[in-house]
């Protein structure tokens, strides 16, 4: 069992911290708030979460929050640690230090994840991984703690173009149920019967179906929020942009996740943005 250091403890990195503490390994955390966590031991501060981890995992909110936190771990002695970064940010922030987190002594890889904190905790959620061979085949030891769905996708930051992929295409399925959930409901097709029907078929997906009782208001339990979509977004679209890429679906779902944020949505569950395109209000 190793000794796991996570740095950032909103709702996945507490969901990461208490998944591998269950799973035998010693876990503290720390975060840039000095916020603790119940549940997971705290370090006083990141030197010294560093000198009691074999791995530092970072799930931390944005670009900036991912830059000040590497900076500072350059300046640390990181011999024979690794760094695992499941923050979704876009990927030179990584690439471009590699060659000091080489220096101080470590491996890195990125490791977006693809699934909220439940998935985390049950053990069932996707990790796509990029880095060198070594570093990530180390990695998979250690995060075979969190998920058996753990993929090496290619270099350093080919994981989180494979988050924007993946999570690209759970956005593109949220336009179409914006364009269509106002149909049904038009139409005096009740909200429940056609998610289930969608669910059912073809056409379904797991994430709709997992999240019927949260968008029919049974299950308030909020797994990740339409502000953390919106960000994630954000991201998406500047990767896409660093390869000359468009990315309209992304631009649409940006524009429809910012109406609903608008609507005083931002901190509820994804399923709260089904319910509002059901009554015709996502699209401008």
């Amino acid at each position: 069992m190793e000794r796991i250091g996570v740095v950032g403890l909103g709702r996945m990195g507490s969901a990461i911290a208490r998944r591998m503490s269950a799973m035998g390994h010693s876990v503290q955390g720390w975060t840039r708030s000095g916020r603790a966590v119940a549940g997971v031991d705290s370090a006083p501060d990141l030197r010294s979460l560093v000198e009691r981890s074999d791995t530092l995992i970072l799930s931390l909110f944005d670009d900036a929050a991912v830059s000040e936190v590497l900076e500072a771990l350059i300046g640390c002695d990181l011999t024979g640690r690794q760094i695992i970064d499941t923050s979704t940010v876009v990927p030179d922030i990584l690439k471009t230090r590699m060659e000091a987190i080489r220096a101080a002594g470590a491996t890195a890889v990125d490791a977006p994840i693809s699934g909220g904190p439940d998935l985390v905790m049950a053990g069932k959620c996707g990790i796509f991984m990029g880095g060198e061979e070594a570093a990530a085949a180390r990695a998979q030891d250690t995060l075979a703690s969190l998920s058996s769905r753990i993929f090496h996708v290619g270099p350093l930051g080919a994981g989180l173009a494979m988050k924007v992929i993946n999570n690209g295409m759970i956005q593109t399925y949220f336009n179409g149920l914006a364009d269509f959930m106002p149909l049904a409901k038009r139409a005096g097709l009740p909200l429940e019967t056609a998610l289930k029907i969608l669910s059912g078929g073809p056409a379904g997906m797991p994430m709709v179906a997992d999240r019927i009782p949260k968008v029919l208001g049974q299950d308030k339990e909020i797994g990740f929020t339409i502000n953390a979509t919106y960000k994630d977004a954000d991201v998406f679209r500047r990767v896409m942009q660093s390869f000359d890429l468009p990315s309209p679906m992304l631009d649409s779902f940006a524009e429809m996740s910012g109406g609903a944020i608008e609507a005083g949505l931002g901190e509820d569950d994804p399923a709260a943005f089904i319910r509002f395109a059901y009554e015709g209000d996502a699209k401008p």
